[in-house]
């Protein structure tokens, strides 16, 4: 993975299952099969099933639907984890902003 960090990932730590949601987080709007959540958010297709079952049971992640023979899945952001974890997300990046826009403005 050579793209940088997210503040949520640098905040909270670079662990498998936190990739797998934060990748998710940030594609929302889509739906994935498997293969490709573990290769763009940078974890062996191993090691996520290792904690896919816990996410799908706790609600976390849903099915959406069926292509070809591929089940699709994507953030349930109707989860009331979920929710929380988009709203650390938006506090952590809003204060990650203000940072930035302080040091740049000389007092």
């Amino acid at each position: 993975m050579n793209e940088p960090k997210s503040i949520l990932l640098q905040t909270l730590g670079d662990y498998p299952q936190l990739r797998v949601l934060n990748f998710l987080m940030e594609n929302y709007i889509f739906d994935y099969p498997k293969t490709q959540i573990a290769e763009l958010s940078g974890v062996s297709f191993n090691t996520m099933e290792m904690f896919w079952d816990r996410l799908i049971k706790s609600g976390m992640i849903e099915r959406t639907r069926k292509v070809g023979k591929s089940d699709m899945y994507r953030i349930n952001r109707k989860n009331p984890i979920v929710q929380k974890l988009f709203e650390i997300d938006k506090v952590l990046s809003d204060r990650y902003a203000d940072s930035v826009l302080t040091e740049k403005i000389p007092a």
